[in-house]
């Protein structure tokens, strides 16, 4: 999830927590009931940000781990090549060797 995305989420709870305070408090009721209801809609608010870190977070996590076994993957193929491509260089110089000490040979008799 995009940080824009998370502050546009953010901005909503809070203009709705904001909102229903002030309609909470204008609106015309005894003050005992008024600051109940603000205890209420605060509670309220406080469980839908708490739910909304909650999903904002298993998102990341999401995330995190489908780039985390992408990389896993990616890593275990560079490994993988790097292992071929160790063996075709340890074939070609098993090769250059026996040339070399074929040469050594030759020139060791004729000298």
């Amino acid at each position: 999830m995009s940080n824009n995305n998370t502050n546009t989420i953010v901005g909503l709870l809070a203009g709705t927590a904001i909102g229903a305070t002030l309609g909470i408090l204008f609106a015309p009721d005894k003050g005992i009931k008024t600051r109940q209801k603000i205890a209420d809609e605060a509670i309220n608010a406080k469980d839908k940000i708490v739910e909304t870190a909650a999903d904002v977070k298993e998102k990341v996590a999401s995330t995190y781990s489908d780039r985390k076994e992408s990389l896993d993957s990616q890593l275990e193929s560079v490994v993988s090549n790097v292992s071929h491509k160790t063996e075709d260089v340890i074939t070609t110089l098993e090769k250059k060797l026996k040339d070399l000490k074929e040469k050594n040979k030759k020139l060791q008799k004729t000298a």
